[in-house]
């Protein structure tokens, strides 16, 4: 039975406290594929450490093909609220790792509905779902995750694009992405991301305005948070990132960071020097 969308906060807000819960093996053959499709050289094996923010590939949402809405997200008003402002973006996320996850162990995913929020933006009307997560190895909490989803109006036609605010320029290392329409099509496999404008350009382009494919979110995070580990050669005691602007599939961007002691700074920046993520991190 579908539910009406709506924009009412106090219906809205009846979804805060309600939770999802799923069990599953953390797949050693996804994370090699999630290697190949990030051109690293096949290392994993069962039993080895989960790279950090590569739980994205695992407990993922289900939905039938039927029950995908127009722009290929599922459905809202099962485990997310009904909210019925058209454009849905993963805005920001924040981790804490207290141990590892560890490929081929049995894990259990824990989602509830944190909060609810309605604001006004320089486009209008958003709402902003806070979706926490615990991945448990039995009683055991290994990461903590609060997500941050934005929901937005559409875009009057002919609206230019806000211009992104300078990324930093006292970046300790930094390496340049390349990225491609495969590798775009292979995260959203990876994912079961069915979001159209991954992959989908006629409808990015004409719908949602972009000019071209957009790259995800979650993968800028989880480079960053790679990047993180391979520069300070430490495990990640805690993360954090905020998506500032778009990053597009045939436009080379980098990514970035500096460090000060166990914290670091982090970012993304567009192929014209714009900030399109930020992130901080420390190590233990």
């Amino acid at each position: 039975m579908s539910v009406p969308y709506t924009n009412d906060l106090e219906t809205l807000q009846t979804w805060i406290g309600r939770t999802a819960e799923v069990t599953e093996h953390i797949s050693t053959a996804a994370c090699q594929r999630l290697e190949h499709t990030l051109d690293l050289e096949p290392r994993l094996a069962d039993g080895d450490p989960l790279p950090p923010l590569w739980h994205f590939i695992s407990h993922l949402p289900e939905a039938s093909t039927a029950d995908l809405d127009v722009d290929g997200h599922p459905k809202r008003g099962g485990f997310l609220p009904p909210v019925a402002l058209p454009r849905r973006m993963w805005a920001g996320g924040r981790f804490r790792f207290n141990g590892d996850l560890h490929l081929g162990e049995e894990v259990t995913k824990r989602s509830t509905i944190a909060n609810v929020e309605m604001k006004q933006g320089r486009t209008g009307s958003l709402c902003f779902v806070t979706v926490h997560h615990d991945l448990m190895v039995g009683d055991d909490v290994r990461i903590s995750e609060e997500q941050d989803l934005v929901y937005k109006q559409d875009a009057a036609p002919g609206t230019p694009a806000p211009t992104p605010k300078p990324a930093p320029d006292n970046a300790d290392f930094s390496q340049t992405i390349s990225p491609s329409e495969a590798l775009l099509f292979r995260y959203s496999a990876l994912t079961f991301n069915s979001h159209r404008i991954h992959y989908d350009r006629q409808y990015a382009q004409e719908v949602e305005g972009y000019p071209s494919l957009v790259f995800h979110g979650p993968l800028t995070a989880t480079l960053l948070a790679g990047l993180a580990v391979q520069e300070s050669g430490k495990k990640l005691a805690t993360f954090s990132f905020r998506g500032m602007a778009p990053l597009f599939e045939d436009r080379p961007f980098t990514i970035s960071g500096a460090a000060d002691g166990d914290n670091l700074e982090l970012w993304a920046a567009t192929p014209d020097g714009g900030l399109a993520m930020k992130a901080t991190a420390t190590v233990a």
